[in-house]
């Protein structure tokens, strides 16, 4: 049975959706860190070597232990780089997994996917892992849309890759709710100065004054460069296995209270509900049911944040505050240090670095193993010691979520 046969398998008799008994019933025990930013003359294979490694020597396991290896997107490669798979990087790993998987097309299930191969005893430790020589290589993401048009077609229309199809999608919510640039200036400026916390961050030594991102070139309006994330070399990988086990391993494991995913799948230039809801809408539903909880309990968020304006629709979705109450919730620094919801506390991936959906759930985990040096919540940030993180990861525009909420143990 395939890996993604198996998970929906696992799903349709409702382990993830209609029950609470996995909750708190895994754990992520190791997170494995690269170089990032910009790390000229490495290969997109090496960055996946060095995290993967890492993520194992963190979580105190033999490479012998893992029996599941999960790729987490596939991309075109460049600079003649070699094309990444599971074979390869498990290859150079030197393990012979049990199960492998390779994410495409911006699917957002290896976490899920991982749950059900734990669940279904196929595997005990599931090593899910991204790297990408993105900076050095100049990807531009021009091809990485899930539309099938050609590009140069697309183009005729002034339409460039993704920050187009995401600027249409943010036009579209500035129309219907009334946001725009005064709220989106309001999470560049908090991220940055999580970022200017985090010694590795890409822009740990850039700040972000308000005037400087009113003045900021623009992308496609309505985005100004400082709405957009960088991209950027490098790796991120974390280990999940069993709670059971990794009460014996390294590190204090980080537990799974919930998880739940929802794709609307619609491309964004047939949409006809382009501002929304977003799949976090009712993945966040299933997660929440799942961890037996409600946003109230939430101390600390991690969001997928390709562009400023995907943090504000999604933590719409989830509850947060209305339809063009944004503006209003995220001022005063809400979401920055000293802030009482911290949000992206690594920089996310608008000023850390780009590692997809890996950025923020990593940051999650090492949060809540209070690994995080000056930006640690607590009193270093004049913020609430965590107990429980709200972490997202979306894929295409807007066309699949996932939600994991994760508890200290």
């Amino acid at each position: 049975m395939g890996v993604a046969c198996l998970s929906n398998y696992l799903i349709s008799y409702g382990l993830f959706m209609n029950s609470k008994q996995l909750r708190d019933k895994y754990s992520i025990v190791g997170v494995g860190y690269t170089p990032q930013g910009n790390v000229p003359n490495l290969t997109a294979v090496s960055f996946y070597l060095e995290a993967c490694v890492n993520a194992i020597l963190d979580a105190g396991l033999k490479k012998e232990d893992i029996d599941g290896l999960m790729v987490y997107r596939h991309f075109e490669p460049l600079a003649n780089d070699t094309e990444i798979t599971p074979y390869l990087i498990a290859q150079h790993l030197g393990i012979r997994p049990s199960i492998v998987g390779q994410e495409a097309n911006c699917a957002r299930g290896h976490l899920i996917n991982a749950l059900g191969l734990l669940e279904a005893g196929f595997c005990n430790y599931v090593l899910i892992a991204y790297g990408d020589n993105a900076f050095s290589g100049r990807r531009t993401f021009l091809k990485e849309a899930t539309h099938g048009e050609p590009e140069g077609d697309n183009g005729a229309f002034g339409e460039f890759g993704l920050v187009a199809n995401y600027a249409l999608a943010a036009r579209r919510g500035m129309h219907i709710f009334g946001t725009g640039p005064n709220t989106w200036r309001e999470i560049a400026v908090s991220q940055r100065k999580w970022a200017n916390l985090n010694p590795i961050a890409m822009m740990s030594k850039k700040g972000l004054s308000y005037e400087e991102y009113d003045n900021a070139k623009w992308l496609v309006e309505p985005f100004r460069i400082y709405d957009a994330c960088p991209i950027s070399d490098g790796g991120r990988a974390y280990i999940v296995t069993s709670t059971e086990r990794a009460r014996d391993l390294k590190q204090k494991p980080v537990y799974i209270m919930g998880i739940g995913e929802y794709n609307p799948s619609v491309d964004v230039h047939q949409s006809d509900f382009m501002e929304g809801p977003t799949g976090a809408k009712e993945a966040g539903k299933i997660a929440f049911t799942m961890a037996d909880i409600s946003i109230d309990d939430i101390d600390a968020c991690q969001i997928y944040d390709c562009f400023t304006y995907t943090v504000e629709v999604t933590l719409q979705d989830y509850g947060f505050f209305k339809p063009g109450e944004g503006y209003d919730w995220f001022k005063d620094g809400r979401t920055a240090p000293g802030g009482d919801l911290p949000v992206n506390t690594s920089g996310g991936l608008l000023s850390e670095a780009y590692f997809m959906g890996l950025t923020p759930l990593t940051e999650g985990v090492m949060q809540l193993m209070s690994r995080c040096g000056d930006r640690q919540l607590g009193p270093k940030t004049d913020t609430k010691k965590p107990q429980i993180i709200l972490c997202s990861d979306n894929g295409g525009v807007f066309q699949s979520n996932s939600t994991v909420i994760l508890r200290s143990s």
